[in-house]
């Protein structure tokens, strides 16, 4: 009798047991490219799908220069500047910040020279030496300035180009929309950009592989350089393998210096940045593909709460990995 008492008990307590909720995968396209959402709902609400649809079209409908009346190009159209809405706010200033730090590198005003280079929203030029340095004289973001909600331009011409940022930025408004509605556990993944919290369906830390640079602008090729575990950051990565072109037997990848207005030309294939936002990984990515490897290391390191892992070409030809020194806790292998 004392053995079935027992027995009761234990199925009763194993019944009362609140059940782990099966995760719930959403996907979908925005800005041009696939997105995935992973996440355990909470309560009755399983399906966030529409209110993620809305969130990223907030974003679409504020930064996006395929839209001729989104903010952003509202802006660029402007001869003086616009009153810009909150998500475009957040953006500029995270922007700012991200170009005091990187003495430039990473720079919203560029929209110009990535037309002209054929990487943006208008038809290439025939790109000239005169081109780049009339185009030059109006790329710099200390040319711009924010006062009561209105961003100032100091040139007509300034034309923003946010895709350096803005799908890191829509991915971390999906997750603090996910946060909002009390989901602990998710993963946001918007072309590449992550961002993470809590744990997996398998309980624990997300896994995230991180590409070799394999110049495959379908992504049909895809070989991982790495595994890496993460919860509670963001993590973007920026490349030249993917978005380019061929032209005289010369490569041109996307990543425009704004330095020099051409694109960039080195020794670094890829930058992978971990960081608590998404839309700061995005932006810090950016700006170590225009630095270079050893720049980007020792800016990376100067960061707090920020790590990254840097693919290069030796100068025997050969592919190589370098890491700032709290990635390796991450790397799984």
């Amino acid at each position: 009798m004392k053995h079935l008492c027992l027995l009761l008990l234990v199925a009763l307590f194993i019944s009362c047991q609140p059940k782990t909720k099966e995760y719930v995968k959403i996907e979908g396209m925005i800005f041009g490219t696939f997105y995935h959402i992973v996440y355990q709902p909470v309560g009755d609400e399983r399906d966030l799908s529409e209110g993620i649809s809305q969130s990223l079209n907030n974003v679409d409908w504020s930064l996006s220069t395929y839209k001729d009346t989104s903010t952003i190009s509202r802006f660029s159209q402007s001869t003086e500047g616009i009153e810009i809405d909150s998500l475009m706010k957040t953006v500029y200033l995270a922007g700012k910040e991200v170009y005091e730090n990187t003495y430039g590198a990473f720079d919203m005003t560029v929209g110009a020279l990535v037309n002209a280079w054929g990487f943006g929203f208008k038809k290439q030029d025939m790109v000239t030496t005169a081109l780049v340095d009339s185009l030059l004289m109006n790329v710099g973001m200390d040319m711009l300035s924010l006062k009561d909600g209105f961003l100032h331009k100091s040139k007509p011409n300034i034309v923003l180009d946010a895709s350096a940022i803005a799908k890191g930025f829509g991915v971390d408004v999906v997750a603090d929309y996910l946060v909002a509605q009390g989901i602990k556990n998710y993963m946001v993944e918007i072309g590449g950009e992550i961002r993470v919290k809590g744990k997996n369906s398998a309980g624990t830390h997300w896994r995230v592989g991180i590409d070799k640079p394999i110049d495959d602008m379908a992504a049909k090729s895809r070989e991982l350089q790495g595994v890496i575990s993460l919860t509670n950051v963001g993590l973007a990565t920026s490349g030249n393998y993917r978005n380019f072109y061929i032209r005289d037997g010369k490569k041109y990848a996307h990543t425009i210096d704004p330095k020099t207005g051409y694109p960039v030309q080195h020794s670094l294939l890829s930058a992978s940045i971990v960081a608590p936002l998404c839309m700061n990984a995005d932006a810090y990515a950016t700006a170590c593909m225009v630095m270079g490897l050893e720049k980007s290391m020792e800016l990376i390191e100067s960061l707090p709460n920020t790590e990254g892992y840097f693919i290069y070409v030796d100068e025997n030809g050969n592919n190589q990995v370098s890491y700032t020194s709290g990635f390796g806790d991450l790397i799984v292998e």
